[in-house]
């Protein structure tokens, strides 16, 4: 009410923006993964050279592209094209697509609200691109490793979301942010250590990596990858580690802290911290064999699932103890 007796209407308020756009980090999103992935090819090639007693490991992923990038597109008989080329590119773009809500020292490019929903739903849309990249060459061998990979995806799902589950059920929040903020005092891996690392155990199953590249092994000549030469074989080899670079990257902000730690800027601690899981991802690659779908299934439905339920069950405890939910 004003001096006059006049009724004044009240202000109002206006609602946060849910979506925080850093159009540097935008920019930077791409060429970052990009490096970071690239320096995981160069550090895993050179550590197979000397394994097998080759000179040469550190040039051997430039000496590949310039072979992929010069050579011709395989052609198959009654093959899906658009299928067929879809797959490919897809795949690193639901890579980056993911990245998007990783937060590089304060903000992500998009600070969605569902943030930790976003990112399982751009590593589902990998599923896709790979099973595309199956299907579309109407070849045996390329079917039967995309058919694999839709099993082992499914198998690998419900523990990888129950583990992003927990984190967020820790943070009360789905927003990627808000998990780091809640990290102050304690990082999340010294009180849900389980969830951590079937999180990383799902996320190698779903970039298909190490003891889980069955949907491209030797026993189908390369299976979902089969058929693929030239730039599509480029571009889905190479999305393949961008998916692998981007779950190392979220592991941070869920489970170690975000940016956070001494000396350093948050954004280097972020570069170091995936730098960190993503080496412990590329030592496993050598370190087992590689494991039959029936297997894995039984070992996600009868161990990891249990496991993730177990450790959600504490967390949700403790947050109920301390007055949340």
């Amino acid at each position: 009410m004003d001096a006059g007796g006049m009724i004044m209407d009240e202000p109002v308020p206006v609602p946060a923006p849910t979506v925080a756009l850093a159009w540097w980090w935008a920019l930077l999103l791409p060429l970052v993964l990009i490096l970071v992935a690239c320096s995981a090819v160069v550090v895993d090639a050179a550590v197979g050279a000397r394994a097998a007693g080759r000179p040469g490991g550190f040039t051997a992923p430039a000496r590949e592209v310039a072979r992929l990038l010069v050579g011709q597109r395989r052609r198959t008989l009654a093959a899906d094209r658009l299928l067929w080329r879809a797959g490919p590119v897809v795949l690193p773009v639901a890579a980056v697509l993911a990245a998007v809500v990783i937060p590089l020292g304060s903000l992500p490019v998009a600070d969605l609200g569902i943030g930790i929903v976003w990112f399982n739903a751009m590593e589902v849309l990998a599923w896709a691109a790979v099973w595309l990249a199956g299907w579309g060459p109407n070849s045996v061998l390329s079917l039967a490793g995309g058919y694999r990979f839709v099993a082992q995806g499914l198998a690998s799902e419900l523990p990888h979301m129950f583990a992003l589950t927990t984190a967020a059920l820790g943070a009360q929040s789905l927003r990627v942010t808000e998990v780091v903020a809640a990290q102050q005092d304690l990082w999340f891996v010294v009180i849900m250590p389980v969830a951590f690392v079937v999180f990383l155990i799902s996320a190698a199953a779903m970039a298909f990596w190490g003891p889980f590249d069955a949907p491209i092994a030797g026993d189908l000549a390369g299976g979902a990858a089969a058929e693929l030469s030239g730039v599509d074989r480029l571009l889905f080899l190479g999305g393949r580690w961008l998916l692998l670079t981007a779950a190392a990257a979220m592991s941070v902000p869920l489970f170690l802290g975000g940016g956070a730690g001494p000396l350093l800027p948050a954004w280097a601690w972020v570069v170091l911290k995936t730098g960190g899981v993503l080496a412990v991802l590329v030592w496993a690659r050598r370190r087992f064999p590689t494991i039959r779908m029936d297997r894995w299934t039984e070992i996600s439905w009868l161990v990891l699932v249990p496991l993730t339920l177990a450790q959600a069950l504490v967390v949700a405890v403790v947050v109920l103890a301390q007055g949340g939910l």
